[in-house]
């Protein structure tokens, strides 16, 4: 999974020509060694301005939605060009976390990209600018590839962008600045750092990497933010060159189904559960019975996404309910065996099954 950001792809006004062919080379020259490639691509925008005659990105959102929709035809076709010169086809996929949020478009969006690159053809994947509102937005491509990293089960993530890679602070600012080539776990002094330094271009600085690095790692798929300016940079990770800055990724692979819960869908509530709860879904992998919980906020149905907190307030992870945010009030810290003598019924004796539950590694006991 490669992923470009604006920064690297764009001029003043306009698409760098240049870069999109060097990133459509180095792709092709990795698919004759038998790799496969699926490119998440910014740029919509900046063809966009070019093409309308405008001076800056506007602020409308309607006007910034026309914009990508100019600009998207030009990226993908300066892409086609591209390509078309190493005998490669491309395929534009426009897509809303709407999309991944559902169960049955997110398999159908996963089946269309294995039968692309069955036909070696590189997917070219952006967000569907013209029709996300904030509710359905992914935030940034750095998101976005994470998504499709863990849609596909990838074996790695690379995220070019405008600098070598993550430092200890803005290189832009401060000539001491140090590179960090290796990143063994994203703790909360790692995001410090990376919220010191903003992109240039786009929507997405440095922390929206890190976040994207987190969701990947904790799914078990290493992640590399690296320079996507200089020459040769994919062929120079793909021939083991030690090369920006590598995110290990956690020795154990999460379950595709539990990355869909833990990291595409939005939460539609939370539930609030106590140290004995929490030491048995963390330690031992148990599931979320009424007995464990002490409170519960917002409003949702059976099967909505809900995340879990400790008594700390930390995030533990998402889970799908089998009851409703009101029926679970009325349950909440009695033993599963009481559950129908309050609500006249019981289909489930857990809130949320072990099997519908993932947990995001942000607190570990």
């Amino acid at each position: 999974m490669v992923k470009v950001g604006s920064g690297v792809l764009t001029q003043k006004y306009g698409l760098n020509i240049k870069v999109v062919g060097s990133v459509a080379g180095q792709i092709s020259e990795l698919m004759a060694d038998g790799v496969e490639v699926i490119l998440v691509s910014s740029g919509a925008m900046a063809a966009g301005i070019k093409k309308i005659g405008l001076t800056q990105r506007p602020y409308e959102i309607p006007k910034r939605q026309a914009v990508a929709a100019l600009g998207q035809a030009d990226l993908i076709m300066e892409y086609e060009k591209a390509f078309e010169r190493y005998d490669r086809k491309v395929a534009q996929v426009l897509l809303t976390s709407d999309d991944l949020s559902n169960r049955k478009r997110y398999l159908n969006a996963r089946n269309t990209l294995y039968t692309l690159l069955s036909w070696k053809v590189v997917p070219i994947i952006n967000e569907n600018d013209t029709v996300a509102v904030e509710e359905i937005k992914f935030g940034d491509n750095d998101n976005l590839s994470a998504m499709i990293t863990l849609l596909m089960d990838a074996d790695i993530l690379i995220n070019l962008t405008d600098i070598d890679g993550l430092y200890s602070s803005d290189p832009r600012m401060n000539p001491d600045a140090e590179l960090i080539p290796i990143v063994s776990s994203i703790k909360k002094r790692i995001e410090k750092l990376a919220s010191g330094i903003p992109g240039a271009l786009g929507t997405g600085g440095m922390l929206s990497k890190i976040k994207a690095a987190k969701k990947v790692t904790a799914a078990g798929i290493p992640m590399v933010i690296a320079n996507g300016g200089k020459p040769d940079t994919l062929k120079r990770l793909f021939s083991g060159g030690e090369y920006g800055t590598f995110f290990v990724p956690k020795k154990e692979k999460l379950a595709s189904r539990k990355c869909w819960i833990a990291f595409t869908l939005k939460p539609k509530g939370l539930i609030k559960i106590d140290d004995g709860a929490t030491e048995a879904i963390v330690q031992r992998g148990k599931s979320i019975l009424p007995s464990g919980i002490v409170c519960v906020e917002g409003e949702f149905g059976i099967g909505a996404p809900v995340e879990f907190k400790n008594s700390s307030n930390e995030r533990l992870g998402i889970g799908l309910v089998n009851y409703t945010s009101a029926d679970i009030g009325k349950i909440i810290g009695l033993k599963s065996s009481q559950i129908e003598a309050r609500l006249g019924y019981k289909p489930y004796d857990e809130v949320i099954h072990r099997d519908n539950l993932a947990l995001t590694g942000e607190c570990t006991l």
